[in-house]
């Protein structure tokens, strides 16, 4: 059974477990007594917020009502409970005067938490780099061009996002979900049009060049192609202008891949620092020309190509020389 939970998902159980019972965290009465508190707050929001409909008291009408909710206000408990905010409460990010029904409109104004707000300057999360995440992002096309309106929110929906390529081993799982990202604005015309007036953008058309098309969205993040490569941190934000993007094959198919600092950079980091310089890439889901090549194998490659023809030369001299 052990084998078939997901690695993310046993990340959360191992977690819980080390607060659990951790002496510098919580005790087991009051850890349990938090986890129950914001679920049942929790629980309150999503009685209208998790479904397609909700009902309620109208003191004009004088009877209970059912109305359709916003589809942009439904929130999947689901994926809300497997996501990295899987254990904050509704209102540690939003107004506690959500509490009352109706919600007041203003509350509608108020400002939204950046990733920042929580995670910056906390050195429990400082080897994620959030910070020069942040720089970069700022630099990249998104704020540029679209400054204050494009925030974090817009690819990392807090109810729902979480890690994939920390946690999940399977690459092409990863490519799926961070391309979803992208596709989320650049692929729904609604979205597109909160920060731009132009018609979507056309992906596959725009990217009509692109060699086995179809192979490539299914192999390769957008990110890998569209971003500036920080060695630094894991994942890279500075999103380029379509100008820069990657063109050239040789830049992914070779030994020194781009890939190999971005979509595979986990993966291999965390191989290089249980078996040394071997396997260093994961050769069996790598498509990338030259990834398993190091200069150890290289130079023994050459010393062995050039004992056989070492050997067959002799052989034939031998052999011209005997008759």
């Amino acid at each position: 059974m052990i084998a078939m939970v997901s690695p993310f998902k046993l990340l959360i159980l191992v977690s819980f477990l080390f607060m659990t019972f951790s002496i510098n965290v919580l005790s087991q009465e009051d850890l349990e007594e938090r986890v129950y508190d914001y679920a049942e707050d929790n629980h309150q929001c999503f009685k209208c917020h998790g479904h397609k409909t909700f009902h309620f008291y109208n003191e004009y009408l004088e009877r209970e009502v059912k109305k359709r909710m916003n589809p942009y206000f439904i929130i999947d408990s689901v994926k809300y409970y497997e996501s990295n905010h899987w254990n904050f409460g509704c209102l540690d990010c939003h107004s506690y005067d959500y509490r009352t029904f109706p919600h007041a409109g203003e509350l509608r104004m108020e400002e939204k938490p950046s990733c920042l707000d929580c995670h910056g300057g906390d050195e429990e999360y400082a080897q994620y780099h959030f910070e020069q995440m942040d720089e970069e992002f700022h630099r990249s096309v998104h704020s540029t061009k679209h400054s204050e309106d494009f925030t974090c929110w817009m690819c990392h929906d807090p109810h729902t996002y979480k890690i994939n390529a920390r946690t999940n081993e399977n690459i092409k799982q990863t490519i799926i979900y961070d391309n979803n990202i992208c596709l989320s604005c650049h692929a729904d015309i609604g979205k597109y049009q909160l920060l731009s007036d132009n018609m979507n953008p056309n992906v596959l058309v725009s990217h009509e060049w692109l060699p086995n098309q179809a192979l490539h969205f299914a192999s390769v993040r957008c990110i890998e192609c569209h971003t500036e490569i920080n060695d630094s941190i894991l994942v890279a934000h500075n999103v380029q202008t379509k100008d820069k993007a990657v063109k050239l094959c040789v830049e992914c198919h070779s030994q020194n891949s781009l890939l190999m600092a971005s979509l595979y950079k986990f993966q291999s980091l965390e191989r290089r620092n249980k078996l040394g310089f071997f396997n260093a890439a994961i050769l069996n889901e790598s498509y990338i020309i030259g990834a398993n090549r190091n200069i150890y194998l290289n130079i023994a490659s050459f010393v062995i190509f050039g004992l056989v023809l070492l050997v067959i030369f002799g052989h034939g001299i031998l052999r011209i020389i005997k008759k």
